[in-house]
């Protein structure tokens, strides 16, 4: 994906908002340190996201102090947008690789995940919220549809503030809500978890979905994803209350299709990062397709494909790098679904927002 510096003006990322709270973390140095003993390790791989590799060298001089001088701190300089987002590389040439900032996957050995979870105080952005909500006192008072019953609302976040879920939930609860939550697939590590290709934890009986955490694209793709739900968003880092609006994220995806409608190249993108390939539905498209080409790449890129003489491309990885950097691609770039309605085989109507189930 695209540097920061680098986004379009419809970039999803883009809130238009600075942060309001100073952000702490606990790397877990401990358990850390402990594997380095327990396995006699000489080499020690840090894998940090994005946003925070420049917290690396800090880390790793932390690290440093607590392990035996002979001990090889490596910092991981490949892109990384999600625990499906591993440096296998690097991981087979260290004694304890360790993958900071999102939770499991996959359950391995060979990774300790370091969630860092969020220091901030959540509970006055979701006393925000509220005003967003159906009120529980209409319910008492025979104002609401169903006077027998609390209203119901499905609570969703991120890993970072998964360390507070559970007061989430007893939170709204004390003050009347039906709270609803459930674990998703194999993708997700904890009850009403969500990332930016999986929202199967929203799959609830309820009409509002509160969603605690930062940025957009999150509970935009939820909002996609259960177009019968009403969206809420309680931002704790930006201080901002939102309801999701699908409006200018599916204008910009209907005019991506129409774009591609007249190509006849077909660039099929399989990406070989260990947790974003979707083999059998790039098979798919090839086997229906005699003018599409399979072009196999770990990062995805606007200048990588530049050379490439194709009229549109199918995207099979992160499907985030359709809608986030979609526009910067010299060429359409759909994703699976909207192929499908860009050669025909679908109506328009049926446009949806990308997902990702299941692991490696």
């Amino acid at each position: 994906m695209s540097q920061e510096q680098d986004f379009s003006e419809g970039d999803l990322r883009n809130t238009g908002m600075s942060l309001k709270h100073d952000r702490e973390w606990d790397y877990e140095l401990d358990r850390i340190v402990e594997a380095v003993e327990e396995r006699d390790a000489t080499k020690v791989g840090l894998q940090f996201p994005e946003g925070l590799k420049r917290r690396g060298p800090k880390v790793a001089d932390d690290i440093r102090e607590l392990v035996p001088d002979d001990v090889t701190v490596m910092l991981s300089g490949q892109p990384c947008y999600g625990a499906c987002d591993l440096d296998t590389f690097l991981m087979k040439r260290t004694d304890v690789f360790v993958h900071f900032g999102h939770s499991p996957m996959k359950n391995t050995d060979k990774v300790i995940y370091v969630p860092l979870f969020s220091n901030v105080d959540v509970f006055p952005i979701m006393e925000e919220s509220l005003e967003e909500l159906p009120n529980p006192e209409d319910a008492a008072t025979g104002d609401a549809d169903e006077t027998d019953e609390r209203p119901s609302v499905g609570l969703v976040t991120t890993a970072q503030h998964m360390n507070r879920f559970e007061e989430m939930k007893a939170w709204l609860d004390e003050r009347g809500f039906d709270v609803k939550t459930r674990k998703g697939d194999d993708r997700l590590t904890h009850e009403g978890q969500v990332l930016g290709c999986n929202y199967a934890s929203a799959d609830i009986d309820a009409d509002h979905v509160l969603y605690v955490g930062g940025g957009k694209f999150h509970p935009l793709g939820l909002a996609m994803e259960h177009p019968d739900k009403k969206v809420v968003i309680a931002d704790p880092v930006n201080n901002v209350v939102t309801v999701a609006d699908t409006e200018k994220f599916l204008k910009q995806r209907y005019a991506s299709v129409h774009k591609a409608m007249d190509a006849e190249k077909w660039g099929v993108i399989f990406c070989t990062k260990i947790g974003q390939g979707r083999w059998e539905q790039a098979q798919e498209i090839l086997d229906d397709n005699d003018d599409a080409y399979l072009i196999t790449m770990d990062e995805v890129t606007p200048d990588r494909l530049r050379n490439f003489d194709m009229d549109a491309f199918v995207n099979t990885g992160c499907p985030r790098i359709t809608t986030d950097d979609g526009p910067q691609f010299h060429k359409p770039m759909l994703t699976p679904g909207e192929y499908e309605i860009a050669v025909g085989n679908k109506p328009l109507d049926e446009l949806s927002f990308d997902t990702f189930h299941g692991t490696w």
